[in-house]
């Protein structure tokens, strides 16, 4: 079971018009070509590069970079992003709206996402997760020391880790309360001292005379229809990545501690962005 967030107004409704239709099928064709077609070129590459250099990527993620940003032109999106990403190691969190995340944060700087271990069987999700390093981990305390090596591992390795601490998305406009579990790996013994933290706020602004909430996945929406919805915009929105200076680890007392400041400064961002709602309950339910 997982949290799933349900605000207290419905989804916006969507009906399919006529230059809709034509949107879906001009976008539609283009981004699976575009997907499909850097999985395989990813793919080939990393056959090389896997025995040359084992878990650094010196090459494959600017494939992903690459298809990420052309996607989102297609999608029709336009990307703006301030402030300075970090450099070096070091780990990010961000707020967690829908699945245009993916797209957004990898094409705004290289990234390996950190995700449940249930993502990984999805089809086709878990299939481009596992091409582009996804780090998989299960969020309890109890693996909190193995999911630690595992971070070390791959900080080593130049990798930069980007987590989603709501656990869940919403509907673009609020950030909602930060689970704590996962900072607990960052105060292990190797990594407290050195690394830092980057907080990150990713604001979507609808298309004009759109629901401000379009891009937003939550509540039982369905990956299919919104996806559909999605390419159907016949306007462009925009997309905000807001990098905030990075938080030693080493200068909070414990994970709560640095989940609260990250959580802030998220916050802190969307307010900026002036997309700022008052928080919406949270509802377990079946995982998507």
């Amino acid at each position: 079971m997982s949290d799933t967030w349900f605000g207290n107004d419905p989804p916006p409704r969507r009906r399919l018009t006529f230059w809709g239709g034509v949107c879906v099928v001009l976008r539609a064709i283009p981004l699976a070509i575009l997907v499909f077609g850097g999985l395989a070129v990813l793919l080939a590459v990393r056959l090389v590069e896997r025995p040359l250099c084992g878990l650094a990527r010196p090459v494959t993620p600017f494939i992903t970079v690459f298809v990420c940003r052309v996607a989102l032109w297609i999608i029709g999106l336009r990307l703006a992003v301030q402030g300075t990403p970090l450099n070096g190691q070091g780990a990010a969190v961000a707020n967690h709206s829908s699945w245009l995340d993916i797209f957004v944060l990898n094409a705004s700087k290289r990234v390996y996402f950190v995700s449940k271990s249930e993502v990984a069987g999805w089809p086709g999700i878990g299939w481009l997760a596992r091409a582009t390093g996804t780090v998989f981990i299960r969020r309890t305390r109890t693996q909190a020391a193995a999911q630690a090596a595992v971070f070390r591992t791959r900080l080593r390795a130049g990798h930069r880790l980007l987590f989603f601490p709501e656990g869940t998305s919403s509907d673009g406009g609020r950030v909602l309360p930060f689970k704590t579990t996962l900072f607990a790996a960052f105060f292990a013994e190797g990594l407290r001292e050195t690394l830092e933290v980057q907080p990150v706020t990713v604001v979507y602004h609808a298309p004009a005379h759109a629901d401000p909430r379009v891009y937003g996945w939550w509540g039982d929406m369905d990956f299919g229809s919104h996806l559909l919805a999605t390419l159907a915009n016949t306007r462009r929105g925009r997309v905000q990545v807001i990098y905030h200076p990075p938080l030693k680890v080493a200068a909070f007392d414990n994970r709560k501690a640095l989940a609260a400041a990250c959580e802030a400064r998220v916050r802190e961002g969307v307010v900026q962005a002036g997309r700022a709602h008052a928080p919406g309950p949270r509802v377990s339910v079946k995982e998507r």
